[in-house]
């Protein structure tokens, strides 16, 4: 009885083992899926900070130079400078 004890013992413990790999907190399918959320993660990330830096520019621009000021109060408000003429063609 002693030689089969320590054998089932092994063998026990060997299938809890296995069943954590397949199935537990760390499992390969749960890594899995979580890998696939941290490349989920890492695109928004990476888009957002795309966005971040073209509004930093614009900042910057508005900051810095009238020039975008300018741009923005020609296109948004229909502003035009003194002694210019403004020509608006529809379709």
């Amino acid at each position: 009885m002693g030689n089969r004890v320590v054998p089932a013992a092994l063998i026990a413990l060997l299938v809890i083992l296995h069943a954590q790999l397949w199935f537990g907190r760390g499992s390969l399918p749960n890594v899995a899926r979580m890998t696939e959320q941290l490349n989920t993660q890492n695109q928004q990330n990476q888009q957002a900070q795309l966005a971040n830096n073209r509004l930093a520019a614009e900042v910057r621009d508005l900051k810095e130079g009238l020039e975008m000021v300018e741009e923005k109060a020609r296109l948004e408000l229909g502003m035009v400078k003194p002694n210019e003429i403004y020509v608006q063609i529809t379709k």
